[in-house]
């Protein structure tokens, strides 16, 4: 890798004509150039939905490719970066890596195969390239053709290429002398440099990866710390390339900030910002609300502060856009104008149909079909049976079989595990399962987002199944609380909904979409308890105190043979939560962080869900993932018509499974979704 790093560095990007460049300070002149984004693709290469078994419209390098081809046809002078998060999220990543533990390594990675023949300037490093370890990141990163930055991650043992101690880890930035042709057609040159960042959280969320080997800087410090080298070496103009979604308008110097789009507009000599991790598009209605009033977003124009910025969602549903009128005068290059656009892959008529409006490109599908292949023989392994479907349609409102399958795995396995221990101070104690549907709905800010539910029908049970109920490579970790950061715990996951009041009549959404994100949404498996959502929420997003006083979460009960604990006396009991090392080492939410860390285990979480529905269906014939109800909405006590609603898929499957298994009583509403959701109104004055 190093080899072709300095290569890069060595020899300039050449776009349209080559030759001499005939720049010099006398000259004045004007050019257009567009920067084009890739993110987030998540190992999605493929326009193919691995879970569902056929193709998939909406989601693909191999479909976003020709929108590259589009952009590139517009605008003489074009240049393609990617984000990242690219190595992690699809079942052909899982395969790739499940070949590389195996011992079967690459050559060059599948995503690279397909990026290789798209001519990228440089890619960012996101954080979910840390899932797999450092040696596979390592390897899959020498496998493409362009370079990789990064500059707020750094050395601190064990590192690759002869780094040590305080030393980037990855190229903090490049700046490339680029070819591009003006408007009267001639040859010049400009400096362009680009600079990466990834989530500091890293160190929390890839521990088992990371912890030892490196440190991570905060975005917006690195970000003072190299513009001004940036500056100072001739960059003509800096993109920054942040694995970071928008975040808040309230503190831009926050080091410990997962969100600093919006801080790194506020410093001085960024031009440009393509950034990602948030799965949202940028620009778009979604930010035209109250949450980003304080943001100066101008959505028409795609600017940030006035800076140009684009996110272009996920698995290659959109392409971020940035173009810019450049004017060369006085010996200096300078920005006279920008504007920012994302452009979707595919669009919903008016009949609620995914139309395309891109082929996909068969170049892209040529070059992985190996790949291709030996991930559908991957996902198709048969793991077992199951007795009913398990479909994430109403998980947000009740408790549901997509999320009680892996409570039931979690709580089996650690507690296998305890017994197996020498750890005496683990023997006895209740054995809990905090769980959360990954799939639910997406994150509610496009139109793909009403495909992200879980669907996995009765019957006969394969890997993809398995990896359709559980995302994400995680690995099992259980954390040991008392019954106080229990209540604390799931106070912080209530916040997925809003504040409702109970003596109005006009419409309440329940979810609150905006500020929690459903994975942060854990159901607590092993006791019972109801949530007041009349109550405001305890803490923010953030697990954050926002009114100290409220309480969600009521009823709260541990039951062992007959005898239930509550009040006092829970608070005070010990438990053991199975959950996994993202949520385990995160310190986020109450009872998690490094020293409640009680046991940490190398099997993924997915593995040892596919390990229980093999053991329950050798033993009963199938596995029974039928949901406990362990966990529901207090009813709400009032005489007004209340008219409470939530958003689900829209589909019949959707609708059938509602009538089945709906806990209260829910109406389809006739009424039009931003992003082609069902509306439904629910009664939250009784269950059924």
């Amino acid at each position: 890798m190093v080899n072709k790093t300095v290569l890069t560095l060595l020899i300039s990007s050449a776009i349209g004509l080559s030759g001499c460049s005939s720049t010099n300070d006398r000259d004045s002149f004007s050019a257009q150039l567009r920067i084009i984004e890739t993110s987030d693709l998540h190992a999605n290469i493929m326009d193919y939905d691995y879970y569902q078994s056929r193709e998939d419209i909406t989601i693909g390098l191999a479909r976003t490719s020709n929108l590259i081809t589009e952009a590139r046809a517009e605008v003489t002078n074009t240049l393609l970066v990617d984000n990242g998060d690219l190595l992690q999220g699809s079942p052909m990543g899982d395969y790739v890596a499940s070949e590389f533990k195996a011992g079967r390594e690459f050559d060059t990675h599948p995503a690279h195969k397909a990026m290789n023949l798209l001519d990228y300037q440089v890619g960012n490093i996101g954080n979910h390239e840390f899932n797999y370890g450092l040696y596979f990141l390592e390897k899959a990163i020498a496998s493409a053709n362009f370079p990789y930055i990064n500059a707020n991650v750094y050395c601190k043992a064990d590192c690759w290429q002869g780094k040590t101690e305080g030393e980037n880890l990855f190229t903090p930035y490049l700046i490339k002398e680029t070819k591009i042709i003006d408007n009267a057609g001639k040859e010049r040159t400009i400096k362009i440099g680009y600079i990466g960042f990834v989530p500091p959280q890293v160190l929390q969320w890839d521990k088992q990866n990371l912890d030892g080997k490196v440190q991570v800087a905060g975005i917006v410090e690195s970000a003072r710390k190299f513009i001004p080298i940036m500056k100072a070496e001739g960059a003509d103009i800096i993109i920054a390339i942040p694995h970071s979604g928008i975040g808040s308008s309230e503190n831009p110097n926050d080091v410990n900030a997962e969100n600093a789009t919006h801080a790194l507009t506020t410093i001085d000599g960024i031009d440009a910002i393509m950034f990602g991790h948030s799965h949202s598009v940028f620009p778009s209605n979604t930010f035209a609300t109250d949450q980003y009033a304080d943001h100066n977003i101008d959505i028409e124009k795609g600017l940030i502060n006035g800076i140009p910025s684009v996110m272009p969602g996920r698995w290659g549903d959109n392409l971020g856009i940035i173009d810019f009128t450049l004017e060369y005068s006085d010996g200096k290059w300078t920005i006279t104008s920008a504007t920012a656009k994302a452009r979707q892959i595919y669009e919903i008529n008016k009949d609620k149909k995914k139309i395309p409006l891109v082929e996909a490109d068969q170049t892209i599908r040529d070059a992985v079909e190996m790949e291709h292949n030996a991930t559908l023989d991957f996902v198709n392994a048969p793991i077992g049976k199951a007795t009913s479907d398990m479909y994430s349609f109403l998980t947000l409102v009740q408790d549901d079989p997509t999320v009680q399958i892996v409570s039931n795995a979690q709580i089996q396995y650690v507690t296998e595990q305890i017994a197996q221990s020498d750890n005496q101070s683990l023997k006895g104690l209740p054995v809990l399962s905090a769980a959360a549907p990954f799939k639910a709905g997406g994150r509610y800010s496009s139109a793909s987002d009403a495909d992200s539910y879980v669907q996995v029908s009765a019957g006969d049970l394969t890997y993809k199944n398995a990896a359709d109920l559980y995302l994400y490579p995680n690995t099992v970790v259980a954390v040991k609380i008392t019954g106080a950061e229990l209540k604390d715990w799931l106070e912080c996951s209530a916040n997925m909904f809003n504040t409702i009041d109970k003596n109005s009549t006009e419409p309440q959404g329940l979810i609150n979409w905006l500020e929690h994100r459903t994975y942060n949404f854990d159901v607590m498996d092993g006791v019972t308890y109801k949530i007041d959502v009349t109550q405001k929420s305890k803490f923010d997003a953030n697990c954050a105190v926002i009114n100290a006083s409220s309480e969600r979460i009521v009823d709260l009960t541990y039951s062992i043979n007959g005898t239930s604990i509550t009040g006092d006396d829970l608070m005070k009991q010990e438990f053991i939560v199975a959950t996994n090392n993202y949520r385990a080492f995160g310190g986020k939410f109450a009872g998690t962080g490094a020293k409640y860390v009680v046991m940490e285990q190398p099997d993924t979480n997915r593995d040892v869900l596919a390990a229980y529905i093999t053991s329950e269906t050798e033993k009963n014939g199938a596995v029974n993932p039928s949901a406990d109800n362990n966990w529901g909405f207090l009813d709400i006590d009032t005489s007004t018509t209340l008219d409470v609603r939530f958003e689900t898929q829209d589909s019949p499957t959707a609708d059938d499974f509602i009538a089945t298994y709906a806990q209260r009583s829910l109406t389809k509403l006739d009424v039009e979704d931003k992003f082609g959701f069902a509306v439904y109104k629910i009664d939250m004055t009784a269950a059924k």
